[in-house]
């Protein structure tokens, strides 16, 4: 499996260091392709704003003129045999103008940022996907993130075969999205290992179930993670 194999105890997944009382709250949205990230972070951000939360909707990459130009480099067919390391690297120089002009910022200013995807999507998508030595990813993700870690990942997780159906009714696949069922697979163990391994701060959502069933999980670790109050489980 992909972190048995790539080193877990090198990556720095352990701290947190959004502390109520200094900062926002940091919540991202990971999944494999086709498990419904777009609603549900709609559905994270309806709830939260209806509780008082200011929030702030972001992507990755992404979120910056910067990050939008590497975005399309990223997912563009005009070359679709870009390296691995390249790739990497394109993640992580996004993530870095990201941190610093958009999530930083907000979190300092106590807002919440709600990021479709993050660093667990490198970890999973070029580490499980890619196969890249996870110690290279965990450098640099204390170099570009320091101790900064989301207050709560949540993972979206449904079979293979059920997230390329639902993907595959939306538009034509981008360059990443064209992989193999066996590279997805690869990210969506990558994902699962994550979940396991820090729990504190990851959690798993069945993301096969409908829609309903799903925001119900979801709802329900918003309050758990302390990030809803009881009272906002009430349907």
């Amino acid at each position: 499996m992909f972190l048995t194999i790539f080193s877990i105890h090198t990556i720095h997944g352990d701290k947190v260091i959004n502390k109520e009382d200094e900062m926002g709250k940091f919540i991202t949205l990971e999944g494999i392709e086709g498990v419904g990230k777009t609603s549900n972070l709609r559905f994270i951000k309806e709830l939260l704003e209806g509780v008082g939360h200011d929030c702030v909707v972001t992507r990755e990459p992404g979120g910056t003129n910067l990050g939008e130009a590497l975005r399309a480099l990223l997912l563009s067919h005009s070359d679709d045999h870009m390296s691995a390391d390249a790739e990497l690297l394109m993640m992580f120089a996004a993530r870095a103008e990201h941190l610093s002009k958009v999530i930083r910022p907000a979190l300092e200013n106590k807002q919440t940022v709600l990021c479709d995807r993050f660093t667990e999507a490198t970890y999973a998508y070029q580490g499980g996907g890619r196969l890249l030595d996870v110690d290279k990813i965990s450098e640099l993700e204390q170099w570009v993130q320091g101790d900064l870690r989301p207050d709560l990942t949540v993972i979206l997780d449904a079979p293979v075969e059920i997230g390329r159906a639902r993907a595959g009714r939306r538009s034509e696949p981008d360059r990443i999205e064209k992989e193999h069922d066996d590279f997805f697979q690869r990210v969506r163990e990558a994902y699962i290992e994550l979940a396991n391994h820090y729990p504190h701060r990851i959690c798993l959502i069945d993301a096969s179930l409908e829609l309903a069933a799903v925001q119900k999980q979801i709802r329900e670790k918003l309050i758990e993670y302390d990030i809803l109050d009881q009272e906002a489980v009430r349907e």
